[in-house]
């Protein structure tokens, strides 16, 4: 029947729960031979459901001291806001190049839809 919208689904809620979202991240890394790096970036897709859920990362840190150091990971569960929103923890190890490597952690930005 034309026009009919009695039998509509959303398929992001589907299939996510709380429908396909990704964090922004951003920090710094621990201080190592007298430098930093930036790690940033945004995450992947949810994994999981509703507030069990995480996302996976990875990336190439800030070019500092003369290199660069890869990153990768999967945050922790939900973290609920008091509007509503939510956010995650995140922490790792990066490569060892250079003769040394960073730990890092931080929590990501709210969802972006």
């Amino acid at each position: 029947m034309k026009g009919d919208n009695r039998h509509k689904h959303n398929l992001e809620e589907l299939f996510w729960g709380r429908g396909v979202h990704a964090h922004a991240y951003s920090t710094r890394t621990a201080l190592s031979r007298r430098h930093t790096h930036r790690v940033s970036g945004k995450l992947s897709n949810a994994v999981g459901d509703d507030d069990e859920h995480v996302h996976r990362y990875e990336g190439v840190t800030s070019f500092e001291d003369g290199h660069v150091h890869r990153f990768s990971g999967v945050t922790g569960p939900a973290i609920p806001l008091p509007d509503g929103g939510h956010t995650h923890e995140f922490a790792g190890e990066t490569s060892f190049d250079h003769g040394h490597d960073h730990f890092y952690q931080g929590k990501t930005g709210k969802a972006l839809p």
